[in-house]
Protein backbone atom coordinates (compact mmCIF):
# COMPACT_ATOMS: atom_id res chain seq x y z
CA UNK A 1 0.00 0.00 0.00
CA UNK A 2 1.41 3.82 -1.09
CA UNK A 3 1.63 6.51 1.60
CA UNK A 4 2.19 10.04 1.72
CA UNK A 5 3.81 11.41 5.39
CA UNK A 6 3.55 15.13 5.80
CA UNK A 7 7.65 15.60 5.47
CA UNK A 8 7.33 14.04 2.12
CA UNK A 9 4.01 16.49 0.97
CA UNK A 10 6.13 19.51 2.52
CA UNK A 11 9.43 18.53 0.40
CA UNK A 12 6.87 17.76 -2.95
CA UNK A 13 5.28 21.72 -1.81
CA UNK A 14 8.70 23.18 -1.61
CA UNK A 15 10.48 21.75 -4.59
CA UNK A 16 9.00 18.54 -7.11
CA UNK A 17 12.42 18.25 -8.34
CA UNK A 18 13.67 17.18 -5.00
CA UNK A 19 10.87 15.27 -4.13
CA UNK A 20 11.50 13.03 -7.44
CA UNK A 21 15.42 12.77 -6.33
CA UNK A 22 14.78 12.22 -2.46
CA UNK A 23 11.79 9.82 -2.80
CA UNK A 24 11.68 8.18 -6.14
CA UNK A 25 15.19 7.63 -7.25
CA UNK A 26 16.53 7.67 -3.25
CA UNK A 27 18.84 9.63 -3.48
CA UNK A 28 19.80 11.00 -0.09
CA UNK A 29 22.61 13.40 0.50
CA UNK A 30 22.42 15.09 3.82
CA UNK A 31 22.51 12.09 6.72
CA UNK A 32 22.11 14.67 10.00
CA UNK A 33 24.39 17.47 11.58
CA UNK A 34 24.64 18.90 14.97
CA UNK A 35 21.06 20.52 14.74
CA UNK A 36 19.82 17.19 14.09
CA UNK A 37 21.51 14.98 16.71
CA UNK A 38 20.15 17.60 19.45
CA UNK A 39 16.77 17.72 18.30
CA UNK A 40 16.58 13.99 17.95
CA UNK A 41 17.90 13.87 21.53
CA UNK A 42 16.23 16.27 23.19
CA UNK A 43 12.85 15.08 21.58
CA UNK A 44 13.97 11.43 23.30
CA UNK A 45 13.96 13.26 26.65
CA UNK A 46 10.13 15.09 25.92
CA UNK A 47 9.05 11.43 25.17
CA UNK A 48 10.64 10.11 28.61
CA UNK A 49 10.09 13.11 31.08
CA UNK A 50 6.15 12.79 30.32
CA UNK A 51 6.19 9.24 30.19
CA UNK A 52 8.68 7.90 32.86
CA UNK A 53 8.47 11.33 34.69
CA UNK A 54 12.59 11.63 34.83
CA UNK A 55 13.66 13.37 38.02
CA UNK A 56 15.07 17.34 37.63
CA UNK A 57 18.54 15.85 38.72
CA UNK A 58 18.11 13.09 36.01
CA UNK A 59 17.52 15.38 32.54
CA UNK A 60 21.35 16.29 32.32
CA UNK A 61 22.60 12.37 32.48
CA UNK A 62 20.00 11.36 30.76
CA UNK A 63 20.15 14.23 27.70
CA UNK A 64 24.25 13.67 27.83
CA UNK A 65 23.61 9.55 26.85
CA UNK A 66 21.01 9.83 23.56
CA UNK A 67 22.89 12.76 22.62
CA UNK A 68 26.15 10.98 22.86
CA UNK A 69 24.90 8.31 20.83
CA UNK A 70 23.47 10.76 18.22
CA UNK A 71 27.14 11.81 17.63
CA UNK A 72 28.81 8.84 17.56
CA UNK A 73 26.18 7.86 14.82
CA UNK A 74 27.36 10.88 12.53
CA UNK A 75 31.12 10.31 13.47
CA UNK A 76 30.48 6.88 11.85
CA UNK A 77 28.65 8.17 8.74
CA UNK A 78 32.12 10.61 8.28
CA UNK A 79 29.70 13.73 9.24
CA UNK A 80 32.26 16.52 10.22
CA UNK A 81 31.14 18.40 13.35
CA UNK A 82 31.63 21.36 15.28
CA UNK A 83 32.85 20.37 18.59
CA UNK A 84 32.59 23.76 20.20
CA UNK A 85 28.72 24.07 19.21
CA UNK A 86 28.46 20.30 20.34
CA UNK A 87 29.46 21.65 24.14
CA UNK A 88 27.17 24.34 23.37
CA UNK A 89 24.18 22.57 23.02
CA UNK A 90 25.09 20.13 26.18
CA UNK A 91 24.91 23.58 28.06
CA UNK A 92 21.92 25.04 26.34
CA UNK A 93 19.92 21.79 27.41
CA UNK A 94 20.61 21.87 31.35
CA UNK A 95 18.87 25.38 30.85
CA UNK A 96 16.15 24.27 28.53
CA UNK A 97 15.02 20.70 30.05
CA UNK A 98 14.27 21.56 33.36
CA UNK A 99 11.10 23.76 31.91
CA UNK A 100 9.67 21.19 29.40
CA UNK A 101 7.48 19.73 32.44
CA UNK A 102 6.48 22.97 34.20
CA UNK A 103 5.01 24.35 30.77
CA UNK A 104 3.53 21.39 29.95
CA UNK A 105 1.59 21.70 33.58
CA UNK A 106 1.01 25.13 32.88
CA UNK A 107 -0.96 24.50 29.39
CA UNK A 108 -2.56 21.26 30.02
CA UNK A 109 -3.31 21.39 34.35
CA UNK A 110 -4.65 17.69 35.00
CA UNK A 111 -3.77 16.19 31.95
CA UNK A 112 -3.28 12.19 31.14
CA UNK A 113 -1.19 11.13 28.65
CA UNK A 114 -2.90 9.52 25.80
CA UNK A 115 -0.25 8.56 23.26
CA UNK A 116 3.11 9.38 22.88
CA UNK A 117 4.70 8.44 19.61
CA UNK A 118 0.92 7.47 18.02
CA UNK A 119 1.24 6.22 14.42
CA UNK A 120 -1.25 7.13 12.18
CA UNK A 121 -1.81 5.38 8.83
CA UNK A 122 -5.30 6.22 7.79
CA UNK A 123 -7.41 5.94 4.18
CA UNK A 124 -7.55 8.87 2.55
CA UNK A 125 -11.21 9.32 1.90
CA UNK A 126 -11.78 12.89 0.19
CA UNK A 127 -10.34 11.45 -3.10
CA UNK A 128 -10.36 8.37 -5.07
CA UNK A 129 -6.78 7.26 -4.53
CA UNK A 130 -4.72 4.28 -3.37
CA UNK A 131 -2.73 6.07 -1.00
CA UNK A 132 -2.65 6.37 2.81
CA UNK A 133 -1.73 9.11 5.01
CA UNK A 134 1.28 8.03 7.57
CA UNK A 135 2.70 9.72 10.32
CA UNK A 136 3.64 9.68 14.05
CA UNK A 137 2.20 12.62 16.63
CA UNK A 138 4.46 12.91 19.16
CA UNK A 139 2.26 13.72 22.36
CA UNK A 140 -1.41 12.99 22.90
CA UNK A 141 -2.49 14.31 26.31
CA UNK A 142 -6.26 14.44 27.35
CA UNK A 143 -7.37 17.33 29.92
CA UNK A 144 -10.46 17.25 32.40
CA UNK A 145 -12.65 18.70 30.04
CA UNK A 146 -12.57 15.34 28.04
CA UNK A 147 -10.40 17.15 24.95
CA UNK A 148 -7.57 16.10 23.04
CA UNK A 149 -4.12 18.04 22.46
CA UNK A 150 -1.64 16.69 20.04
CA UNK A 151 1.31 18.02 20.58
CA UNK A 152 4.10 18.39 18.25
CA UNK A 153 8.09 19.24 19.77
CA UNK A 154 10.19 21.69 17.47
CA UNK A 155 13.43 22.84 18.21
CA UNK A 156 14.69 26.02 16.89
CA UNK A 157 17.37 28.55 18.06
CA UNK A 158 15.60 31.78 19.74
CA UNK A 159 12.06 30.95 18.43
CA UNK A 160 9.63 31.16 15.38
CA UNK A 161 8.29 34.88 14.10
CA UNK A 162 4.89 35.20 13.71
CA UNK A 163 5.17 34.26 9.69
CA UNK A 164 6.35 31.13 10.28
CA UNK A 165 4.16 30.55 13.23
CA UNK A 166 0.95 30.83 10.20
CA UNK A 167 3.23 29.77 7.53
CA UNK A 168 0.77 26.69 5.90
CA UNK A 169 3.53 24.49 5.43
CA UNK A 170 3.99 24.22 8.46
CA UNK A 171 0.70 24.43 10.03
CA UNK A 172 -0.71 22.29 7.84
CA UNK A 173 1.47 19.41 9.38
CA UNK A 174 -0.95 19.75 12.95
CA UNK A 175 -4.24 20.11 10.55
CA UNK A 176 -3.75 16.93 8.51
CA UNK A 177 -2.31 15.36 12.03
CA UNK A 178 -5.45 15.94 13.75
CA UNK A 179 -7.85 15.12 10.73
CA UNK A 180 -6.58 11.49 10.45
CA UNK A 181 -6.07 11.22 14.40
CA UNK A 182 -9.87 11.99 14.43
CA UNK A 183 -10.68 9.91 11.67
CA UNK A 184 -8.63 7.22 13.66
CA UNK A 185 -10.14 7.11 16.86
CA UNK A 186 -13.72 8.44 15.69
CA UNK A 187 -13.79 11.52 17.60
CA UNK A 188 -15.61 15.19 16.71
CA UNK A 189 -12.83 17.53 15.96
CA UNK A 190 -14.55 19.92 18.03
CA UNK A 191 -13.01 18.06 21.00
CA UNK A 192 -8.88 17.91 19.59
CA UNK A 193 -6.72 21.27 19.36
CA UNK A 194 -3.07 21.23 18.33
CA UNK A 195 -0.19 22.95 19.63
CA UNK A 196 3.35 23.27 18.84
CA UNK A 197 6.01 23.39 21.05
CA UNK A 198 8.91 25.07 20.60
CA UNK A 199 12.37 23.90 22.20
CA UNK A 200 14.24 27.19 21.89
CA UNK A 201 18.17 26.04 21.89
CA UNK A 202 19.89 29.33 22.36
CA UNK A 203 16.96 31.68 24.04
CA UNK A 204 18.15 33.67 27.63
CA UNK A 205 14.97 32.63 29.16
CA UNK A 206 11.49 31.36 28.42
CA UNK A 207 12.84 28.14 26.29
CA UNK A 208 10.09 26.20 25.82
CA UNK A 209 6.85 27.91 23.86
CA UNK A 210 3.58 26.14 23.39
CA UNK A 211 1.16 27.69 21.26
CA UNK A 212 -2.10 26.30 19.65
CA UNK A 213 -2.86 26.07 15.94
CA UNK A 214 -6.44 26.39 15.00
CA UNK A 215 -7.64 23.78 12.22
CA UNK A 216 -11.49 24.78 11.34
CA UNK A 217 -12.82 23.09 8.84
CA UNK A 218 -11.90 25.51 6.05
CA UNK A 219 -8.08 25.20 6.97
CA UNK A 220 -8.63 21.35 6.96
CA UNK A 221 -10.49 21.58 3.12
CA UNK A 222 -7.18 23.75 2.53
CA UNK A 223 -4.58 21.17 3.50
CA UNK A 224 -6.78 18.25 1.68
CA UNK A 225 -6.59 20.55 -1.06
CA UNK A 226 -2.62 20.13 -1.20
CA UNK A 227 -2.66 16.92 -0.13
CA UNK A 228 -4.73 16.15 -3.08
CA UNK A 229 -2.49 18.01 -5.68
CA UNK A 230 0.27 16.88 -4.33
CA UNK A 231 -0.57 12.97 -4.24
CA UNK A 232 -1.97 13.05 -8.24
CA UNK A 233 1.37 15.26 -9.38
CA UNK A 234 3.69 12.73 -7.92
CA UNK A 235 1.73 10.08 -9.86
CA UNK A 236 1.67 11.97 -12.82
CA UNK A 237 4.86 11.77 -12.73
CA UNK A 238 6.24 15.53 -13.42
CA UNK A 239 8.65 16.82 -11.76
CA UNK A 240 9.56 20.69 -11.48
CA UNK A 241 12.78 22.88 -10.00
CA UNK A 242 11.30 25.76 -7.78
CA UNK A 243 14.23 27.64 -8.09
CA UNK A 244 13.40 29.59 -5.40
CA UNK A 245 13.99 26.54 -2.61
CA UNK A 246 17.59 26.29 -3.71
CA UNK A 247 19.55 28.18 -1.62
CA UNK A 248 20.00 25.33 1.34
CA UNK A 249 19.67 22.91 -0.83
CA UNK A 250 22.19 19.65 -0.63
CA UNK A 251 21.46 19.40 -4.05
CA UNK A 252 22.55 22.70 -5.57
CA UNK A 253 24.85 22.54 -8.41
CA UNK A 254 25.02 18.90 -8.14
CA UNK A 255 25.25 16.13 -11.04
CA UNK A 256 21.48 15.21 -9.38
CA UNK A 257 20.20 19.04 -9.90
CA UNK A 258 23.14 20.96 -12.29
CA UNK A 259 21.42 24.63 -12.96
Amino acid sequence: MMHISFSELKMWAECPWKHRLVYIDKIKKFVGNEFTAFGSALHTLCEHAIVDKIQDDEFDEFFEHVFEKEIARLLVKGTELDQKLVDDMLNQARLLAPQIIPEVVKHFEGYEVYSVEEMIYEDIKDFETDYKFKGYIDLVLKTPDNKYHIIDWKTCSWGWDAKKKSDKLVTYQLTLYKKFFCQKHNIDPLLVETHFALLKRTAKKNNVEIFRVTSGPRKTRNAVDLLTRGIKTIKSGLRIKNRNSCTYCEFRNTEDCPR
